[in-house]
């Protein structure tokens, strides 16, 4: 078992004002592969500027001028998170939503996986020949 010890003790992380955390589930459940960058970029601003419920009330505008993004960037970074179950939005307020399950993979993402298309076609053969054998 590896032993911790802190590096800066004067300078532990505490949670003061917002809330900002992110679960380690994020990064070992594929949560954070499953995000293209924009889509990322915006969920850490969203966990960052966040209270304790995950609200938050920046607006459009402010949210594209600090990440750098234009309108078109950030409604589709906006829509792919509210898609992929990770953040609700109702036209003023954001709230960032508790991880679901499972990370929701898009069609588009599924194919720009390394060896995904190798792992349908030995998924096809494999269903192929067990069909062969019936």
């Amino acid at each position: 078992m590896i032993k911790k010890k802190l590096l800066n003790p004067d300078r532990i992380r505490r949670i003061d004002g917002g809330f900002s955390f992110i679960p380690h589930r994020f990064l070992s459940d594929g949560f954070l592969a499953a995000l293209p960058q924009k889509e990322l970029l915006l969920y850490l601003f969203l966990i960052t500027v966040s209270d304790r419920h995950g609200l938050s009330f920046y607006s459009y505008d402010s949210i594209c001028s600090l990440l750098q993004m234009d309108l078109d960037q950030y409604i589709s970074a906006r829509n792919g998170l509210i898609d992929k179950d990770l953040i609700a939005f109702d036209g003023t307020i954001f709230q960032v939503l508790d991880l679901p399950t499972k990370p929701v993979i898009s069609a588009t993402q599924r194919q720009t996986i390394p060896g995904h298309k190798k792992n349908q076609a030995a998924i096809a053969r494999i269903i192929d020949q067990s069909m062969k054998s019936l």
